[in-house]
């Protein structure tokens, strides 16, 4: 008997998970790890606390594992940036997180010297904060790392790989190399003009390999010992269109994690930048196969607003609580809340938007607040789902759904009735994770092809509209009036910055 073990590399945890030929997870380890603030709008990550978290997660694993295992994938966070020095090993600084907005003045500067029509044709990306490019470079002009022959930068998948070999693999792949603003994604390859625009030396930068396909052995000093073949890494949204099965260009899926990430299969032709959306790599499978492609809508705060409800208001005391809260009552009462506590992303990309409450009253109370943050989640959603439709001219049918907040009924429904298709939840929703497991095993023997994935997939609920949709388009009419509000709130001198 074997399983192929998945790293999750999380924004607020880490996860290591056994998966079994079923495609069902068997057993499953998790860790926490600190987020820092170092000032406003600023996030950062402990690179040396996120591999600890990773090598505890796989000995509390392995040490209930029967089987022997066949593969690692790996699935992150994307656009996160380290900085390490070969000879040693050494973080150079903390991670920079997706979430981070220090580099937006950067972006303004580049976008009115005229880059932005560069980055569009070659990355499929705006000129955003989001993004790895400016906090890489940042951390070259700002942050004190030096350019020189042992620098060494990646996004999280390029550390932990390192990290597993011992230093013998500095490596990534498409789906997380094209969220970095550096890489070509018509020719699937680093691009010097966006180097050389950023001051970001390509010789710094990881070897690109196929998604799906070896990678490299692990070393005698990880937890599960050396010898096992990592052979499956993806960026988190990418891994989890894959999970879902999503291998018909029009199919779609959305995540419902930190932020919410709605992703949508548009086949083996990169098309032209459309305004408000990303367009994105999906995933190679192996050497000779074209990449798939994807339109992207990335919406930074949803599951994050439900930790703030948490853990800044103390409204609730578990997240868990958010969905019975919210269904206590049969409307916000005309409250909306837009989470924009990072900017707004797809299709606003507003880096200077801020979080707003608007509708406030007396009558307003802890349930309110809590229906009106499972709301936002289904407005934002909707937000970039009818870019989409317009982008691709192929209005959506179904949307597949995954992430923890995907367990809330009321939420989906709300998705279903402000959308007017279904939405379908599958039993299995640790898809992010399966998602790098198939393609691990996919290229290992374990699973025959993308075919067995469809075959494993399976739904447990679809959630069909039932509410009029003259109200609910009326309820989405206020929410934009909300979002309004929200936007340029901050300035590029103020001191938040």
């Amino acid at each position: 008997m074997s399983v192929v073990i998945s790293l999750d590399a999380g924004t607020t945890g880490v996860r290591a998970l056994a998966i079994n030929e079923a495609g069902e997870v068997v057993r499953l380890a998790y860790q926490e790890f600190t987020q820092y603030f170092p000032q406003p709008g600023w996030v950062e990550h402990d690179l040396e606390e996120i591999w600890t978290g990773i090598q505890n997660v796989i000995a509390e694993l392995a040490g209930d594992l029967d089987e022997t295992v066949a593969a690692i994938g790996i699935t992150n966070q994307r656009e996160t940036v380290a900085a390490w020095d070969r000879a040693t090993g050494e973080p150079l600084h903390k991670a920079i997180v997706w979430q981070d907005r220090r580099t937006a003045e950067v972006c303004d500067r580049l976008a009115e010297a005229g880059h932005l029509d560069m980055v569009r044709s070659k990355t499929g990306l705006v000129l955003d904060p989001y993004f790895s490019g400016t906090k890489f470079a940042w951390l070259l002009n700002d942050g004190g790392v030096a350019n020189d022959a042992n620098l060494a930068l990646g996004t999280i998948d390029t550390w932990l790989m390192w990290k597993l070999t011992d230093g013998e693999a500095h490596y990534t792949e498409p789906s997380n190399a094209s969220r970095t603003m550096l890489f070509d994604i018509t020719t699937l390859s680093w691009s010097d003009d966006l180097c050389e625009m950023l001051g970001v030396p390509r010789t710094a930068l990881p070897e690109v390999r196929p998604t799906s396909g070896r990678f490299a052995l692990t070393a005698d000093t990880t937890a599960l010992g050396a010898g096992i073949p990592i052979s499956g890494v993806a960026g988190d949204q990418q891994a989890a269109l894959f999970g879902q099965a999503c291998f018909e260009p029009g199919m779609t899926k959305n995540t419902y994690g930190t932020g919410s990430f709605v992703l949508m299969n548009i086949g083996q032709t990169c098309p032209a930048p459309v305004d408000g959306l990303l367009t994105t790599v999906g995933w190679t499978l192996g050497e000779s196969e074209p990449a798939t492609y994807a339109f992207e809508g990335a919406i930074f705060v949803t599951g994050s607003a439900i930790q703030w409800l948490r853990d800044g208001l103390g409204i609730i005391n578990e997240a868990a609580e958010i969905g019975p809260l919210a269904e206590s009552v049969d409307d916000s009462g005309d409250v909306f809340f837009v989470p924009a506590f990072a900017g707004l992303g797809s299709p606003w990309w507003d880096a200077y938007a801020r979080g707003t409450i608007v509708g406030l009253t007396r009558g307003t109370g802890r349930a309110e607040l809590a229906r009106a943050t499972v709301e936002s989640i289904v407005y934002q959603t909707r937000d970039v789902v009818d870019a989409m439709a317009r982008s691709s001219g192929q209005p959506l049918t179904e949307l597949r759904v995954d992430g923890g907040a995907a367990v809330m009924d009321l939420m989906l429904q709300l998705q279903s009735d402000q959308l007017q298709v279904p939405v379908t939840r599958p039993v299995n929703q640790e898809l992010t994770a399966v998602g790098a497991a198939y393609l691990a095993g996919i290229a290992e023997g374990y699973w025959d092809s993308p075919a067995t994935v469809s075959n494993q997939w399976a739904v447990d609920r679809t959630f069909e509209p039932m509410a009029d949709q003259a109200a609910t388009d009326a309820n989405y009419q206020r929410w934009q009036q909300a979002v309004a509000r929200s936007r340029q709130w901050a300035q590029p001198d103020d001191t938040q910055f």
